[in-house]
């Protein structure tokens, strides 16, 4: 949808010359719009195409990812922006921001980790212990692929394709997904089955799943529960985290960074918003780049 970026590019121009705004500022009002511009591409609309109530559903997308109050309300700022210089040029008639509201400060929003909390989190697990590597690998799964702690305890070896880059997920209604997978989310598999699985008395009917308890049994999603929260009692962490935490802070960590909107929703199998309009199809190697480039677990 080239008009998405014609008028964006317009944007940045006035943002410059004629606004004179420092180039962070730019940088930051650009963004913001992008983010729309996923959303919208998602559901095939223009940016002249784009009412209230679309924006309305954006922001409650970004309110879902587990996005703060202070950041939805930078993100509207932008948006306000943008079509204010719409109005400007005369591109629209009526500006479908003007009803925006800021978010609440008070709203409850999803309990998201810092990078540094997942960090320590990770560095408290005992790997001496011979569950410390299926752990470890459970929760760089948990918050590197942003998967639900009932598609973890249901992964299996015939989903995983890592010469690919990628691990196929059931979700919600059968509905399967690919989800990029990170050489570190490899590495600990990797360490996991052939150091700890390895040598499990495998119980009948559970030989196909990747993350076993120590009677060689499926692992439940009370165990998983069970195990973070340890976790977070031994590093004194005040938060009250389950194995959503990872999926917001997933959602959270990728869209501040700078991600695609489009490709995390994907990634998370999120149903398209507007469930009548078709989905546009995405390339997986894009979206695989479009998550793997921007996660903090990535980085060198």
């Amino acid at each position: 949808m080239s008009s998405w970026n014609r008028y964006i590019k317009d944007f940045v121009s006035y943002l410059k010359i004629e606004k004179g705004l420092a180039e962070n500022s730019v940088v930051a009002y650009l963004r913001d719009v992008e983010k729309l511009r996923d959303f919208s591409e998602g559901i095939n609309r223009s940016p002249k195409e784009i009412d209230y109530s679309i924006l309305k559903q954006f922001i409650q997308e970004l309110f879902d990812l587990g996005l703060s109050a202070r950041s939805q309300a930078r993100i509207i700022s932008g948006i306000k922006q943008f079509y204010k210089y719409l109005i400007l040029e005369k591109e629209i008639d009526a500006d479908p921001s003007e009803l925006l509201e800021m978010p609440s400060i008070g709203r409850k929003l999803p309990e998201v980790l810092s990078v540094e909390e997942i960090d320590t989190l990770i560095d408290a697990i005992d790997l001496s212990k011979p569950e410390g590597h299926r752990n470890k690998a459970i929760i760089e799964t948990l918050y590197s692929c942003g998967l639900r702690v009932s598609e973890l305890v249901n992964l299996q070896f015939e989903n995983l394709f890592f010469e690919e880059g990628f691990i196929r997920v059931i979700g919600k209604g059968n509905k399967q997904r690919l989800v990029p997978v990170s050489p570190t989310v490899e590495k600990e598999m990797d360490l996991y089955t052939e150091n700890v699985r390895a040598t499990l008395t495998i119980q009948k009917g559970h030989e196909s799943y990747v993350f076993l308890n120590r009677r060689g049994a499926k692992l439940t999603r009370v165990m998983i529960f069970t195990i973070i929260k340890n976790l977070a009692q031994e590093i004194g962490l005040q938060k009250n985290i389950s194995p959503h935490t990872f999926r917001h802070s997933f959602a959270t960590h990728l869209l501040e960074g700078g991600a695609n909107l489009r490709a995390i929703q994907e990634m998370l199998g999120h149903e398209s918003i507007l469930t009548t309009e078709i989905y546009t199809h995405l390339d997986q190697e894009f979206l695989r780049e479009a998550i793997i480039s921007f996660h903090p677990r990535n980085k060198v």
